[in-house]
């Protein structure tokens, strides 16, 4: 049986030849046992009738705003609020403008105002539109606010140029909405606890030492966590990024703060995933004032943070233990040697010198090693979609809770 099996997808369809995709897409997900409802645009309207995709859903489709078939609701709430899932494809390089600016001005952006649902975009569009600065930056707008896209093939597009613009085929398109039903409640009961962000370790009352960790890494993996359903506690030091949907925050300052938050939570925790980046050493003396010019130079004492994640391959019992280490040379020899020596489960490895897996940016590039060397490498992409597949082979290896 499928997963898609009685869920409701709202399917947003945009202006472009490739809505004629869409309608094999359509029957693809009435095949699989979804209710697909479908939104259309004006400009779709012109290159398939909307009677086709009625046919494929067994629902009526709508168009206009204010034509309102059912009395009893107002359409576009009703749509938003019934979706388990919102999918645009294909979407415009249009309608993705709209949606990153927030603006309503139709039925499809209005029902994407209103939805609480996960939203999923499908772009489709020539290929230097796709390119264009201002699409890439409104895509990374939605990147940032958890809407996940589906990229576009590459190859011999409509208007005859050839390159990345093409709709994914349906077939893709619902392979994925399978394996993100399928991945949703696979951590459903567990108790996970996440670390995230860099430390900051304290020279006087305005200086401070610390590192380039934006903390996105382990925000995404709580955040998916918490999607996969697992009860998730979320240790971070400080950052600019928003609370997670459904975590629970601990923030902590220095090393020494993150190590009693995480070490006093070690028994009620599942699974633990150590993607901060806390600080090797720090001060060895805190001075209470500000430490004036004097001279030209200036030499600070540091001593030795404790080793967190080594203390928790040490304390562990049945608690799947998953650490980070972020190389710049060496990545395979120095990620097992980590792993062996703390005593994780997993490792995951990336190499921060290389363009795209950097701590500040939304992409990342990882090596996931176990005791018998690699597991998977998962190239550049989304630390979204990096955090997804972490836990789906961390849940996969999980021992079942007694």
């Amino acid at each position: 049986m499928s997963v898609l099996r009685g869920k409701t997808i709202v399917l947003g369809v945009c202006g472009g030849i490739a809505a004629y995709k869409a309608a094999a897409l359509t029957s693809k997900l009435t095949q699989a046992g979804a209710h697909v409802r479908v939104i259309m645009t004006a400009s779709a309207v012109q290159f398939v009738a909307p009677l086709t995709f009625q046919t494929l859903s067994r629902h009526h489709v709508f168009v206009d705003t204010f034509d309102e078939k059912d009395p009893s609701v107002v359409s576009h709430i009703d749509l938003a609020d019934s979706a388990d899932l919102v999918l645009i494809a294909p979407a415009t390089a249009n309608m993705i403008g709209k949606v990153a600016l927030g603006l309503g001005d139709d039925m499809l952006s209005t029902t994407l105002l209103a939805t609480e649902a996960p939203i999923w975009v499908a772009p489709a569009m020539n290929v230097h539109m796709y390119a264009n600065p201002a699409v890439q930056q409104n895509m990374q707008t939605l990147l940032d606010r958890g809407v996940r896209f589906i990229e576009p093939g590459e190859g011999q597009l409509a208007c005859g140029y050839v390159g990345k613009g093409r709709l994914a085929e349906p077939e893709e398109i619902v392979a994925a909405l399978e394996r993100y039903f399928a991945g949703s409640a696979i951590l459903q009961g567990k108790r996970v606890l996440v670390t995230a962000g860099g430390t900051i370790e304290r020279i006087d009352p305005v200086r401070y030492i610390t590192n380039d960790s934006s903390g996105k890494m382990g925000y995404a993996i709580a955040e998916e966590a918490a999607r996969m359903g697992a009860q998730v506690t979320l240790v971070s030091g400080p950052t600019a990024l928003p609370v997670p949907k459904g975590c629970q925050l601990v923030p902590v300052k220095s090393a020494l703060d993150m190590r009693e938050a995480v070490l006093s939570r070690l028994d009620a925790s599942d699974l633990i995933i150590k993607a901060a980046a806390v600080a090797d050493y720090r001060p060895a003396v805190i001075e209470p004032q500000k430490i004036k010019k004097k001279s030209d130079s200036l030499t600070l004492e540091l001593v030795k943070n404790p080793d967190i994640l080594q203390e928790i391959g040490t304390l562990k019992k049945e608690q799947f233990v998953v650490g980070f280490a972020a190389e710049t040379e060496k990545l395979d020899e120095h990620a097992l040697d980590k792993l062996q020596r703390k005593n994780c489960d997993l490792i995951v490895g990336n190499d921060v010198s290389q363009e795209g897996a950097g701590f500040s940016g939304d992409t990342n590039a990882v090596r996931i090693f176990d005791r018998n060397g690699l597991v998977e490498a998962l190239p550049v992409q989304s630390k979204q979609a990096v955090a997804r597949r972490l836990l789906e082979i961390a849940a996969a290896r999980m021992k079942p809770k007694r």
